[in-house]
């Protein structure tokens, strides 16, 4: 059988995604506070065999560009208003059948044991369909919320979330799969023999466990991460089942699809079972020159304002200090460091301005954009997918939820015809649909 494309769809749950045109956008429903508005891209990405629907999740109103709120709630940026992933995550879960949901939660304000018990109780509500995206969370804002006073140094984040997914992985087999005995004839319940304590004691955390929901039906959810600091790529190639990664540009793309299957490979793991997925925004016409107006239109509504609060969120770094028409300086951050490596060198290659690049994050956080029609949009997919630098990818949309619809409709049969995505699911969990071996044990973690 041929190497076959995967799909994940991109969501916060929230007004916005990575495109900060889309609520304004006159196409867009703008209920996000409903149910409804994310049962209805549930069932569009089911129809079109999406491995997963995967949910972003911030922690804070942004305050970081200019030092407080007031205009990132009055011009909308992402995460000005949110809804709790992991409450629609079970929504979405009570609608459809076999699409994964991936659901962020972070190892630097929870505790391994409730992230456990969470993914472990979602788990068994999706019949095995939930995927953990890990992030360390990166902003003072964020901090700030949860009693601190700024957000924990990069590499210590990375520090605590080794310990915490370790801790998490040691309670998620604190039950054997066969422990749950319910024989009513004998009164036996469960086979304590089968359950066992945890007893973690760490540098950063503590748990005894064993924790009280009973092995769910993938063992452990599929575990997902984006790093993109060199700490960070190394944490997602010992634990990653799935990569979230932004590059604008192929060499990039290849670059880090090489970078981080080798890394997996010296950590012990098969670089096949670790899945990386490039994200980018599509605009299918039924013409290009129609295709071509849907993105100058959609792009016309990015405000460069918008999309500079939330480089200034995801970098932990204020930079409404800094001259709007002058490159972007090479300075220090303390967040996310490959998204600002990544814009630094795109104002160099193409002499853009500090406005441009607040222009490129509110049309879509650098990613790429995909123009054209159905077979052009493919070509783009097949290209990428072919040339080294994914395994699949996750679809963001400018307008939502009619561009999962349009991708659904009119990209999906095409990617079909070609022969590089599925028809139909052949599984019941997302490790199904991922082609994952069952849950890797990592080679190497610290103790």
């Amino acid at each position: 059988m041929t190497r076959q494309l995967h799909l994940g769809g991109f969501q916060i749950a929230s007004n916005v995604t990575h495109s900060h045109a889309a609520w304004r956008h006159p196409g867009s429903d703008p209920d996000f506070l409903n149910a409804e508005y994310y049962h209805r891209i549930g069932r569009t990405l089911e129809r079109g065999t999406f491995d997963f629907v995967f949910f972003a999740d911030l922690l804070a109103v942004p305050t970081n560009y200019g030092g407080g709120p007031d205009e990132a709630l009055r011009r909308g940026t992402q995460a000005a208003a949110t809804l709790d992933p992991t409450l629609v995550a079970t929504s979405i879960a009570a609608v459809t059948r076999h699409l994964g949901i991936a659901v962020t939660k972070s190892t630097t304000y929870f505790h391994p044991f409730e992230v456990a018990r969470i993914f472990a109780s979602l788990d068994h509500l999706s019949r095995g369909r939930v995927a953990w995206n890990i992030v360390t969370s990166l902003s003072s804002a964020e901090a700030r919320n949860f009693g601190l006073a700024e957000a924990l140094d990069h590499d210590l984040r990375y520090d605590r979330a080794e310990e915490f997914v370790e801790a998490a992985v040691a309670l998620w087999g604190s039950w054997d799969p066969d422990a749950l005995v319910l024989d009513k004839e004998s009164g036996v319940f469960a086979d304590p023999d089968k359950v066992h304590a945890v007893n973690h004691d760490g540098i950063f955390y503590k748990t005894q466990g064993p924790l009280p929901t009973p092995a769910s039906p993938q063992g452990r959810p599929v575990l997902i991460q984006a790093g993109s600091s060199g700490k960070g790529k190394d944490f997602a190639a010992r634990w990653a089942d799935a990569i979230f990664e932004i590059d604008p540009t192929p060499e990039g793309r290849r670059a880090y699809y090489d970078d981080v299957k080798s890394r997996a490979s010296d950590a012990g793991r098969d670089p096949d079972h670790v899945k990386i997925f490039p994200s980018f925004i599509p605009f299918v016409g039924e013409t290009e020159s129609i295709a071509r107006e849907k993105q100058a239109f959609h792009n016309e509504l990015a405000d460069p304002i918008s999309g500079l609060h939330t480089l200034s969120v995801h970098t932990d770094h204020d930079f409404s200090q800094y001259d709007l028409d002058a490159p972007v300086e090479d300075v220090r951050v303390a967040g996310t460091q490959g998204l600002f490596d990544v814009a630094r060198r795109l104002s160099e290659r193409d002499s853009l301005t500090l406005r441009d690049i607040g222009g490129l994050y509110a049309q879509g956080v650098l990613l790429p954009q995909f123009v054209g029609t159905a077979s052009d949009v493919a070509d783009r997919i097949e290209e990428s997918f072919t040339g080294g630098e994914a395994d699949g990818f996750i679809l963001s949309v400018g307008q939502s939820p009619g561009g999962f619809d349009d991708f659904v409709d009119h990209v999906v049969p095409e990617l079909r015809r070609r022969g590089l995505f599925r028809s139909e699911y052949t599984g019941t969990t997302l490790r199904d649909h991922l082609g994952l071996a069952e849950a890797p044990q990592p080679q190497g973690a610290p103790a």
